[in-house]
């Protein structure tokens, strides 16, 4: 077959009601619905699975921190400023990819402007977040390496929960397909040039996936490399970048470009590079120190958890 029918097959351009048949049960519907009216409110799914996803993020941090021996409530204190702070950041990044389009017409240099800072996203509200994790461990008292080692890792595994919103959006989306988990994008949201197609690629649940099997294994490799807590947040924002990255490549529609490369990709690929360079930065031996002292040379207690950055979240 060529690239062409198989194209056909795979979006619905076929005319018989058995290849209908087909398509409909070897493929996964799109949620009829993406927003419920509870009275004056209007109650949407994408931020169903962002509290979902913060939900997850705050329960697996805060048992990463306590198994670790770290003073109970300070993930809780933690995230009590870090979620306002990245929410911050997620509304900042809405308005301005918002905005964008209402200015394009007039004022170019500030269609490119927010263009650019608004493809900030996911990154940029977890910058914010980090900043307010920040300015929640120092009225704590505790050292904030070890809290971002417990946090990265758990952040990427709420990530997976709440990229799951682009399902009822019917939104990030790769090209059509044939396969048997291909989704199916209602007309009004299939992009221009796609308008004949009906499955496609689901780059939202691949990019979940990928962000749950990357926080795993983030997990499992501080635990069994005795890795700190530093390097845990790099490794885990380099994991994340490395497949954003492709998730960006597999993308179709109208995405914001300079010098002819779409700025998630550049966003992205700036993540990877600052956090290769991290890593190298951070790596085991650099100050002459073993990067996981061992327990006769430690303090016994909590303080001595929180105290100390060389990884004690991730050395049980």
């Amino acid at each position: 077959m060529s690239t062409a029918g198989f194209w056909s097959a795979a979006a619905g351009a076929g005319t018989g009601r058995g290849d209908e048949t087909w398509r409909a049960l070897a493929s996964v519907p799109s949620p009829a619905r993406a927003a419920w009216r509870l009275g004056p409110l209007s109650v949407r799914a994408y931020a169903l699975c962002i509290v979902a996803g913060i939900v997850v993020a705050v329960i697996v941090a805060r048992r990463r921190y306590r198994l670790a021996g770290g003073r109970p409530g300070v993930v809780l204190d933690v995230a009590a400023w870090a979620v306002p702070f990245g929410a911050a950041g997620a509304v900042v990044h809405a308005g301005l990819v918002a905005a964008r389009h209402d200015f394009t017409g007039t004022l170019r240099l500030w269609h490119a402007a927010t263009a650019a800072a608004g493809t900030i996203g996911v990154p940029g509200a977890v910058a914010l977040g980090a900043a307010g994790a920040w300015v929640a461990c120092r009225r704590a008292g505790a050292r904030l390496g070890p809290v971002a080692g417990a946090a990265a890792p758990a952040v990427l595994l709420g990530l997976a929960v709440a990229g799951l919103g682009n399902w009822w959006t019917q939104q990030y989306y790769g090209p059509p397909s044939a396969w048997w988990w291909a989704v199916r994008i209602s007309p009004e949201h299939r992009v221009p040039g796609y308008e004949n197609y009906a499955t496609f690629q689901p780059v939202f649940a691949y990019q979940s996936l990928w962000d749950a099997a990357v926080g795993l294994a983030v997990i499992i490799a501080g635990r069994r490399l005795a890795l700190d807590g530093q390097r845990v947040l790099w490794l885990a924002a380099a994991g994340y970048a490395a497949g954003g990255l492709w998730a960006e490549s597999a993308r179709i529609g109208p995405l914001p470009h300079a010098l002819g490369v779409p700025y998630g990709t550049l966003r992205d690929t700036a993540v990877l590079a600052l956090a290769l360079i991290s890593l190298y930065l951070a790596r085991r031996g650099r100050s002459g120190r073993p990067a996981l002292p061992s327990r006769a040379g430690r303090k016994p207690g909590p303080a001595a958890v929180a105290g100390d950055s060389s990884g004690d979240v991730m050395s049980r």
